[in-house]
């Protein structure tokens, strides 16, 4: 459970105890979407603004944090994922507000600590994707006006499939990602180029 301190914090802690170090941390759990109750702020339960909040800009907080200091005697790379909607908002059929602010939430998160933690050595970058042929993304692509705007909106016409995440990520975690830090990577078959 991201959003548990303690939980957290153990696992950060049974990885150094493992591996005898931390070099590397992805966070990528995520919840969001209407059928929790996000939607547009006048919509949106506060239930759902408290859940989404708390797995999302709260479990990357989290890690984060245990993470930071298990990094600072050798240098390491944090990426985050956050979400194009994050970048752009939403509009329309993808009006979920809590969601959207969450993943901006990540991206202020991520920026603010690739420019404190730099001098320790530690790089901090954040992913943006755009729709990616997850469970999450089952909803857009089984309703057609969803799938549509999509096509639009991402202009290589294809939904991303995970393994271009993960690509990015082993980019920015790698050797030959050594003097980035504090970007955001759209991964997003040109969403943001709209």
């Amino acid at each position: 459970d991201v959003a548990d301190a303690a939980a957290v914090e153990a696992l950060v802690q049974r990885t150094v105890d493992h591996f005898g170090r931390l070099d590397v941390l992805v966070s990528n759990a995520g919840i969001g979407g209407r059928s929790l109750g996000d939607g547009p702020v006048h919509l949106c339960t506060p239930e759902a603004w408290e859940q989404i909040m708390a797995v999302n800009l709260r479990g990357t907080f989290l890690a984060c944090k245990y993470a930071l200091p298990a990094m600072f005697e050798r240098g390491g790379s944090i990426v985050t994922v956050a979400s194009v909607l994050g970048m752009v908002g939403t509009q329309g059929l993808f009006d979920t507000h809590a969601y959207a602010t969450s993943k901006a939430g990540i991206i202020g998160l991520t920026r603010t600590i690739a420019a404190h933690y730099a001098r320790q050595n530690v790089r901090a970058n954040v992913i943006a994707p755009g729709l990616i042929d997850t469970r999450m993304a089952a909803r857009t692509k089984a309703t057609p006006e969803l799938a549509a705007q999509v096509a639009f909106w991402q202009p290589l016409g294809v939904v991303g499939q995970p393994r271009d995440v993960a690509d990015a990520a082993v980019y920015l975690a790698s050797d030959e990602a050594r003097f980035i830090t504090g970007i955001v990577l759209p991964v997003d078959g040109g969403w943001t180029v709209q």
